[in-house]
């Protein structure tokens, strides 16, 4: 009798214990305390880790979005902190690359060009900028362990979330409340964002300004998807890839010697010009074309590209970059990345017009996955059954009335103080450089505002901060990014 309690007993808990629900909770906050050093300065700061809810019209949590906030503790310095509100991209991707890999204070266990190391974990961040601005890192819906919730017995809806205006929305309301609950409106503000993260911190500096009267002193957009030149094709959007073909192939040894022989920067700016002199007017007259002109552009993009001449009129001087990722390469039987092109992978077969797969994603996702994972843990001591997402599913995602570029243009007119730096990497084949440099231009067609905008480069690909050379460049660009945009007592007028 007694075992067969036992055993009742022993049953009622597993039940128990396996009938609970797997959910993230709604409103929680884990705090830690850590010290490190940056540039052979001492920092302490406290971390800051939990969930923060989004609410609807009634007042009603309908979402709740992680994040984690690093606030510096020793800073002796009388005046507000900078504060860097931190995105990635996707849509759907977690901020996570830029948390455990460029700003934060702590970054992969990986090789100086980015590859990962076994065990894989991470070390102390002696680059980052914790020094000089606090950073929290936010996770849109569905991204890390941020959820669409039920609450009396009603449902968040995807529709709520998931759109180009809609993400855009949730997130400057959200972003209100984490500034009220930690007392920084005094603070100089500052949005970053990766990738697709580019396209919501360019919506996301008005809406912020003009729905939640929050005014910001920067926008850094990091290898930025501008959805105005992004997958629109047309003898633009074309052309503006020519510049990235020419990096990739230097790297990889495939130009002409007279080029091979220079360094990147001498290289670059001639493809770009011939991309705009000739490039863009050649493509945009298409079939009218003579063969004559045809071919001689076609000698001039094989000279800039590293591939045949042959290839490029089979494709009509419109080379898709998933062709160039497939052809550079071909004879070596290896491709090229997507993301970060100095990447080789291997493919089934030769033939095709793509590559089988992305070689430096599969590679990032080695160190990544496992690191922030344990990191989230063990140091933050942030623990949940909850599965974290380093992809989310978002689809389908609404791009109608996608108008973030006029957004930026917009939010920089009506504040003097808002400046704007571009981060890219020359190896990046997906959110290429001098797209990244074409949207700049395009934002303010008056150029009354061109002294506003910077632009740095780097050798790498799209996370050019995985190189360590380029990390520490890019940070220190950062710094001096939030130097030159301080107020500095200055009055915001014309």
């Amino acid at each position: 009798m007694k075992n067969l309690i036992l055993f009742i007993l022993n049953g009622l808990i597993s039940c128990t214990l396996f009938a609970q629900e797997r959910q993230i909770p709604i409103d929680t906050l884990v705090v830690t305390n850590h010290t490190t050093n940056i540039k052979g300065f001492s920092i302490s700061y406290q971390a800051q880790t939990g969930t923060q809810p989004v609410w609807n019209e009634d007042g009603k949590p309908m979402a709740t979005l992680f994040y984690t906030y690093y606030k510096r503790t020793n800073d002796k310095s009388k005046a507000p902190r900078p504060i860097i509100f931190s995105f990635n991209g996707g849509p759907g991707s977690a901020s996570v690359w830029m948390h455990v890999a460029y700003t934060g204070p702590n970054i992969l266990r990986i090789d100086s060009e980015g590859y990962p190391v076994q065990p894989y974990g991470f070390d102390s961040n002696p680059y980052s900028i914790l020094d000089v601005a606090d950073i929290v890192f936010i996770n849109p819906v569905n991204t890390g362990y941020s959820r669409i919730i039920e609450y009396d017995g009603e449902k968040g809806k995807k529709e709520t979330f998931f759109g180009v205006n809609e993400d855009i929305k949730y997130l400057a309301e959200w972003m209100n409340t984490f500034v009220n609950r930690k007392e920084l409106w005094e603070a100089p503000k500052y949005i970053i964002g990766e990738s697709y993260g580019g396209t919501r911190v360019m919506g996301l500096s008005l809406a912020l300004q003009n729905q939640q009267w929050m005014y910001l002193n920067g926008v850094i957009m990091v290898s930025p998807a501008d959805y105005k030149v992004l997958r629109t094709g047309g003898p633009v959007s074309s052309a503006l890839n020519l510049p990235y073909y020419t990096a990739a192939a230097w790297y990889h040894k495939q130009l002409p010697p007279e080029l091979q022989d220079l360094d990147l920067p001498d290289i670059l700016p001639l493809a770009e010009k011939f991309a705009v002199d000739e490039l863009i007017p050649a493509l945009a007259r298409g079939g009218f074309l003579s063969l004559e002109e045809k071919q001689k552009v076609a000698v001039q993009m094989a000279y800039y590209s590293g591939l045949s001449e042959e290839v490029i009129m089979q494709n009509n001087l419109d080379v898709p970059n998933s062709f160039f990722w497939k052809e550079l390469l071909r004879d070596e039987g290896k491709t090229i990345g997507r993301l970060d092109s100095r990447y080789i992978g291997i493919d089934k077969k030769e033939v095709g017009m793509r590559p089988d797969y992305s070689a430096e994603l599969t590679s990032w996702l080695h160190s990544f996955t496992p690191a922030i994972n344990h990191y989230i843990r063990t140091d933050l001591n942030f623990k949940t059954d909850v599965k974290y997402n380093m992809f989310g599913s978002v689809r389908p995602w609404n791009y109608d009335n996608e108008n973030t570029r006029e957004n930026l243009r917009q939010a920089m007119a009506q504040n003097p103080y808002l400046k704007v730096l571009t981060q890219s990497g020359y190896y990046d084949g997906a959110t290429t450089y001098f797209s990244a440099k074409y949207s700049q231009w395009q934002i303010d067609p008056s150029g009354k505002m061109k002294d506003r905008f910077y632009f740095e480069g780097y050798r790498s690909g799209h996370m050019m901060y995985l190189r360590r050379e380029d990390l520490i460049k890019a940070n220190e660009d950062l710094r001096v990014f939030i130097k030159n945009s301080s107020a500095n007592g200055k009055s915001a007028k014309y």
